[in-house]
């Protein structure tokens, strides 16, 4: 689905006043002569990386291990496609994920919905797919969720508690849900409730569901997976709220790639038959079918209207 701003306008109010792409800048080291907010591939070919070996990663989760189960068959397939081995490379943060392809380590990712516009700004990546359905529908909301018991009814019962966040890059773990209850419910974190950070999606909604924390904002794609596979029973949390549709994770490339590699690990993406694979196993129940084509200048509008709502710098250090 395509994604309206008329809700999030309400919802952040006087904060989009301005232009989505005002306040967001790709790094001094990076060219954007077309105009996309993405970086440039350089026309200079002594620049281009041409790697024996492919490293991808995919968001941090809490057990990495899982995912390169998850992601074999895909990989095994992307290797056919470019003739070169790929190597599942496991991450524990967003940022160590935007450090390694600022350095030159990390050649194919995906950046979750938050963090993938500081990886384009600050590490020359450039994203062009996202999971969707088989209509080509995509997308997951922000929860909020609690345990049964907690005595949470409602967004407002969260005043004076623990409220966990994943990090502070990520959008429904964190940008997207200090905004709303900034706007929304005048709730500042530190002043009505207090913040913690679990580093993941998982580890949360584990927290809640194990009652380490009284809630936790989530993304609730991970939730209907983590039932799926049975790490939590349905009956272990409760939602107190739900927002708008947001984009989820955006894979790509980092800017430097050859062009011919960076054009056979875009077809990888595009032609790969999701059927009897850990990935149709893993996300079918999120929704998830195939790879579609996205633009990240139009589909990651919204978010960047939320980082700028929510005060977020692009500078690189």
């Amino acid at each position: 689905m395509k994604l309206t701003t008329p809700l999030l306008a309400g919802l952040l109010g006087a904060a989009f006043a301005l232009p989505a792409t005002a306040d967001f800048q790709l790094s001094d080291r990076y060219a954007d002569q077309d105009g996309d907010l993405v970086a440039d591939v350089p026309t200079d070919a002594s620049e281009w990386l041409d790697p024996n070996t492919l490293i991808f990663s995919y968001t941090p989760v809490e057990d990495p291990a899982v995912y390169a189960d998850v992601w074999s068959e895909f990989l095994d397939h992307m290797a056919e496609e470019t003739g070169k081995k790929v190597q599942f490379f496991p991450v524990q943060s967003n940022a160590a994920q935007i450090e390694a392809m600022r350095a030159g380590r990390l050649h194919v990712a995906g950046f979750n919905t938050g963090s993938n516009p500081l990886a384009v700004a600050c590490a020359g990546f450039r994203p062009f797919a996202m999971m969707a359905a088989d209509d080509g529908s995509f997308g997951y909301e922000m929860e909020i969720i609690t345990y049964p018991g907690s005595g949470i009814e409602s967004v407002e019962d969260l005043e004076g508690k623990e409220l966990a966040f994943t990090s502070e890059t990520s959008n429904s773990g964190y940008k997207a849900p200090s905004a709303i209850l900034k706007s929304d419910f005048d709730m500042e974190a530190g002043t009505d409730f207090e913040p913690v950070f679990s580093g993941a999606h998982d580890t949360s909604i584990l927290g809640v569901a194990n009652h380490d924390y009284p809630a936790a904002a989530i993304a609730n794609s991970v939730l209907t997976r983590m039932i799926d596979r049975d790490v939590i029973d349905e009956d272990q949390v409760e939602s107190i709220y739900q927002s708008q549709t947001f984009p989820t994770t955006g894979y790509g490339t980092v800017y430097n790639l050859k062009p011919e590699l960076q054009e056979k690990i875009r077809q990888a993406f595009f032609d790969f038959d999701w059927s009897g694979t850990g990935l149709e196993a893993e996300f079918a129940n999120s929704g998830e079918s195939q790879f579609i084509e996205i633009n990240f200048k139009d589909d990651w509008d919204v978010i960047r209207k939320i980082d700028q709502a929510n005060g977020v710098s692009y500078s690189c250090n």
